[in-house]
């Protein structure tokens, strides 16, 4: 017997027919400068609204300028075929880089938000649904002495966490301030810095060891060797991370995991990782490695070399749903990056509604697209905030990264 399933009278049925017979239209696109954040606000003739966020966070001006110039082709466009709009703006012109991935991603993500609320499901549900309830975050620490960074590691515990990043070996210093240190009070600074994270806590907190990229890879290696038997989490970035054969060299003589990939933009980018075995967490910015699409397929290539998925998020709390997208519709997701001030103004006013922390863990929310909506006038309420060119120097007067 032959089922007449686009007659029946209600459900996903109705949906599906109603999308069949009248296909939606993009009719606005806008870029939102909101205190630190970059979001992007697409409208459609059924009312439906999406929000996304770019993750290039130095470049917010120009992401901004791609943003529209993607809105000019989007308008009139039918907002569910997202795969071709993704391929569409990524091919279109042999020039890339982290601003227009940015805007591209910023895009994505709201492309889903809108269609997880056209169906009235979250975006989780339409990537093959939860593979888990909650996700486990990080929370981040800061300071510019020791004993701000001990202290904040414990308050951390304290309240529920597990799990302390963005916690550095190096000191969160003033960038005026000229750098010098010798190598060796540098890596045994380093090393005793770490060891006084992990009394502080015992093994019940897991450390996120960040060195942003400050080592060349003979330091990063002989630091590693001086950190192991504090049973790190992850080393994150110890160097820079463009060269995929140099991280290799670190990966293969160090016993502690590496995570890195928050400065790439695509999966060909982290399959040259992958193969050379230079990454054990990789850290994929939703927000800046091409949105939802392109990070689900990362996490995929990931899967099959055995490596876990750490997802990058300093930024706004779009890119913290976004994430939690992903966190909840793959296998192999380890923890999530949780930055400072979700629960505080500016954030949890420019929301609607604050994502929920429990004891540690993020609950995967189960509203229609990503789950939050940014509210109306809170680029007027917060006004954008640039960010300068401004970077540390060495005591010999050359650029030091940090």
């Amino acid at each position: 017997m032959k089922i007449d399933f686009l007659n029946k009278p209600h459900g996903l049925f109705q949906l599906i027919k109603k999308w069949i017979e009248r296909k939606m239209k993009i009719t606005k696109v806008e870029s939102l400068p909101v205190d630190r954040f970059l979001f992007v606000r697409i409208h459609t003739d059924e009312g439906v609204v999406g929000y996304g966020e770019s993750g290039a966070w130095g470049f917010l001006e120009p992401s901004a300028s791609a943003i529209d110039k993607f809105g000019r082709y989007l308008i009139g466009q039918n907002p569910l075929i997202i795969e071709h709009h993704w391929q569409y703006m990524y091919r279109f012109s042999h020039f890339r880089g982290a601003a227009i991935m940015g805007a591209l991603s910023a895009i994505d993500i709201a492309l889903w938000d809108i269609m997880g609320k056209y169906f009235g499901v979250p975006v989780h549900q339409l990537l093959g649904g939860k593979t888990r309830e909650r996700a486990r975050v990080y929370y981040h620490v800061f300071g510019s002495t020791k004993e701000e960074l001990v202290h904040g590691v414990r308050k951390a515990k304290e309240e529920g966490f597990t799990a302390v990043g963005h916690l550095t070996p190096f000191l969160d210093e003033d960038r005026e301030v000229p750098y010098f240190k010798t190598h060796a009070s540098k890596i045994r600074d380093a090393i005793d810095t770490v060891g006084m994270y992990r009394d502080a806590v015992g093994d019940s907190v897991d450390l996120c060891i960040e060195i942003h990229r400050r080592l060349t890879p003979a330091e990063a290696v002989v630091l590693a060797r001086g950190i192991e038997d504090f049973h790190p989490y992850f080393y994150e970035d110890p160097i820079l991370p463009e060269n995929f054969d140099a991280m290799g060299l670190v990966a293969n003589n160090i016993s502690v995991p590496i995570a890195t990939g928050e400065r790439l933009h695509s999966i060909h980018e982290f399959q040259m990782l992958l193969s050379r075995g230079a990454v054990q967490y990789v850290r994929p910015d939703v927000c800046l490695a091409g949105g939802i699409t392109h990070t689900k397929k990362i996490a995929a290539i990931a899967e099959a070399n055995y490596v876990e998925v750490v997802p990058h998020n300093p930024l706004g709390p779009v890119s913290t749903a976004a994430c939690l997208q992903i966190a909840a519709s793959i296998p192999n997701f380890a923890i999530q990056e949780y930055p400072l001030g979700e629960l505080e103004p500016p954030k949890s006013e420019i929301v609607n509604k604050p994502l929920e922390l429990e004891e540690g863990f993020l609950v995967i929310p189960d509203a229609p697209g990503i789950g939050i909506e940014i509210v109306e006038g809170a680029e007027e309420m917060f006004p954008a905030r640039k960010r300068e060119v401004n970077t540390r120097l060495h005591k010999d007067g050359s650029v030091f990264d940090q």
